[in-house]
């Protein structure tokens, strides 16, 4: 009887140290990301989190610039990647005082890294009713009058590549978006559906937006147009998982996940390479 008493005392207790295993809550990790990297961090999160089980990834995809705010106004988030490195220079207190008039400290001193590269292409409509094939081909026809462009915001960071693009051929956005020649997205995502919709004749993305969206690129857009595109990744300052949010960076920069970037067309930045 005492055996029988002390084998079943046993497995219960077994049962029960299980049950709390199973039951033992997740460390939740916030990351912000910027739109153009929804794919790529959805196909990464399952292979993290099957790896690290310890860990739930919580992603808020937007702009860039929207993404700033909402960490400026208190929310939280433990790891903020931005299609532009603006957007963290406005949050990091080691940026000098013209990037980041404000003083803002939200940067974990030493976490900051150069992530990835990406590419701004020139995408159409299947059809590409206007024959656009170059950037020289959009500057000459927007200032003919003869298109309609989306482009993003002011605020989103593919929207200031565009705005650089528009400044290189000496066109003035306010005039063509004031003569209905520019429609506009509040992030890179919206900008893509408006050329799949064929709402528009062509528009200004990522070139990783374009090849998740299925969109033939038509030309890409040189550093003397807009600059590098970089997307520039930080640990927030106040989170409160940091030696997580840090790994998670640390495996974002490693072998596995860099595949999963280039399979969509970012570059990888080594830390080696990196600025």
């Amino acid at each position: 009887m005492k055996k029988t008493l002390s084998v079943f005392l046993a497995l219960a207790m077994a049962f029960c140290l299980s049950t709390a295993a199973a039951e033992a809550p997740k460390t939740e990790l916030v990351v912000f990301a910027a739109a153009s990297l929804t794919e790529s961090l959805t196909a990464i999160q399952a292979l993290y989190e099957e790896a690290n089980p310890e860990i739930s990834l919580v992603f808020n995809f937007d702009s860039s610039g929207t993404l700033k705010t909402q960490i400026q106004e208190g929310a939280v988030c433990d790891l903020f990647i931005s299609a532009g490195q603006k957007q963290v220079n406005q949050l990091d207190i080691q940026a000098d005082e013209e990037k980041n008039p404000e003083r803002l400290d939200f940067v974990l001193e030493g976490s900051r890294i150069d992530l990835l590269e990406n590419k701004v292409a020139l995408v159409t409509p299947a059809d590409n009713p206007k024959g656009i094939r170059s950037f020289d081909d959009l500057a000459g026809l927007l200032k003919d009058g003869e298109i309609l462009m989306a482009m993003g915001n002011s605020d989103v960071p593919v929207g200031q590549y565009t705005q650089k693009i528009l400044a290189f051929y000496g066109l003035n956005e306010e005039e063509l978006a004031a003569a209905g020649k520019i429609t506009y997205g509040s992030n890179v995502k919206e900008v893509t559906t408006q050329v799949v919709e064929g709402s528009v004749d062509c528009g200004v993305v990522y070139g990783t937006d374009a090849f998740s969206a299925g969109l033939d690129v038509t030309d890409t857009a040189t550093a003397a147009m807009c600059g590098q595109v970089i997307y520039p990744a930080a640990v927030m300052k106040n989170s409160a998982v940091p030696e997580a949010a840090q790994a998670f960076l640390d495996y974002l920069r490693g072998e596995e996940a860099t595949r999963i970037f280039e399979g969509i067309g970012f570059t990888g930045i080594p830390a080696e390479k990196a600025p």
